[in-house]
Order: C-alpha cells, then structure tokens, then sequence
C-alpha cells in the first residue's frame, strides 16, 4: 500500500489530532498501524527500484510527463520527494536500530511534545506526497506538498537534537541502569565472538530490561532478531558449502 492509499483510508484521523492530548494521541499511534507504516518504509528503502518507481517510469520513457502545473518543473517536484525519502530514511534509522533508540529513547516516546510534532509533520507530508511527478494539479496543491516536507525536516531537526541533548537524563537512576544493561546485552547479541545460545539469551534479557523503561517496536526488535539471525547462520552455511 503506497502513502497516498495509506492517507486515502486512514485521511479522517487528521482532523480530531489538533484537539487531542499526548495521550490521546499515544492511543492513536498503535503499535500495528505504527508497524505497517515501518513496514512499508523498510520494503521500499530495501527495494530502491519500487521506492523510486513513479519517478524511475519517468526516467525510462522517452519523453518525460511535466508536472500539470506550469509554474512547476520536474526538477522541483523530484527535488522535494527525494528530501522527504532523506527525512524518512533518518527516522527509519531509529525505527530499526535498537542501539540507537536505548541511546536516544525520545525519538520513540510519543509522550514527548516534539516527538509528537514530527510524527504530526510526517504523516502530513506522507499524505499530502504526490503519485507521481506529474500529479501536481494546481500550484496550492504544490505549494501545500513542499511546506509540508519542510515542516517534516524542521520538526525532525529539532526533535533529533533535542533527544542528543538530553539522551536518557529524563530517566531515574535505576532506568537508566537498565538502558545500561540492555545496551551491553546488544554488544553481546551483535558480537560475533559470542555463541548462538549467548545471543539469542541476551536478546530476551534485553525485552525484560526495557520492559516499562521505553516501548521497543515490533519491527525494532525483529530488526535485530533478523541480524543476529543471520550472524548465527553465516558461519553455519559457510560450513556446508565447504566441507
């Protein structure tokens, strides 16, 4: 499902956000719809090709299709889509790192104003981003697309800094023990002196350590499930093909 589907089904959500508390709007950031969204982002940045369809039908044919509108040139549209992939791609880098979410824990705490403040700003540029190049019909609709990706990579900037300043300081002395530990359980989980069993023990220890310190995403977690994975398979497979 592409992001203007996504907006399509989901477009009545917009209107009760300006009225809603953190709380509310935690609710409204459920861990599925917040999944699927992830899932989406990883496809398409682990299949440039798809990601870059519409733009890349362009670049094949023959003659290029212009925006609709004549004040605005296929430069400028691919121009802003490719800033609004570059912002995406920075939060994904939190969204699927979990190293990074322990260090910096309010890129994911939607109880955090700014937080709130980018994921508003991101799905209002996710849903207002066109098809395709040509899907500009008029100049407002151009000119909403573009300051909603700027406000994404404002917010995004602000939010990012602000979580390097202050990193786990808004944490007691105890959660921030456990952060601690869970970091170096990952250390062991993504070392390559450790053994299978050695890894896939600290990956449990990690769920318990962050177990009501910070909310780790389904897809957080399988990120790294899939990376140790594939850490323990490697030596393994590489056996069988040369005995």
């Amino acid at each position: 499902m592409s992001f203007p589907q996504l907006f399509a089904a989901y477009w009545w959500l917009l209107f009760p956000l300006g009225g809603m508390g953190v709380g509310a709007f935690k609710a409204l950031l459920s861990s599925r719809d917040r999944a699927h969204e992830r899932k989406i982002e990883m496809y398409k940045l682990k299949h440039p090709e798809v990601a870059g369809l519409d733009v890349s039908i362009h670049h094949n044919t023959e003659e290029k299709v212009p925006p609709a509108h004549p004040d605005v040139t296929t430069a400028d549209v691919e121009k802003v889509m490719a800033d609004h992939d570059e912002v995406n791609r920075r939060w994904l880098r939190y969204e699927l790192d979990i190293a990074k979410l322990i260090d910096f824990p309010m890129m994911s705490d939607v109880r955090e104003p700014l937080t709130v403040a980018f994921l508003r700003a991101k799905r209002d540029a996710d849903g207002l981003r066109p098809l395709n190049v040509a899907e500009i019909p008029s100049k407002s609709r151009w000119d909403d697309y573009r300051n909603a990706v700027n406000a994404f990579a404002v917010a995004f900037d602000v939010a990012e800094m602000e979580a390097r300043r202050i990193k786990d300081s808004g944490f007691s002395t105890d959660e921030r023990q456990r952060l601690g530990t869970a970091r170096k359980l990952i250390n062991i989980a993504e070392n390559d002196a450790a053994t299978a069993a050695e890894r896939q023990t600290a990956i449990k220890r990690v769920r318990r350590e962050l177990d009501g310190v910070i909310v780790l995403p389904d897809v957080t977690l399988a990120s790294l499930e899939q990376q140790v994975a594939r850490m323990i398979e490697g030596p393994e497979s590489g056996t069988d093909t040369h005995p």
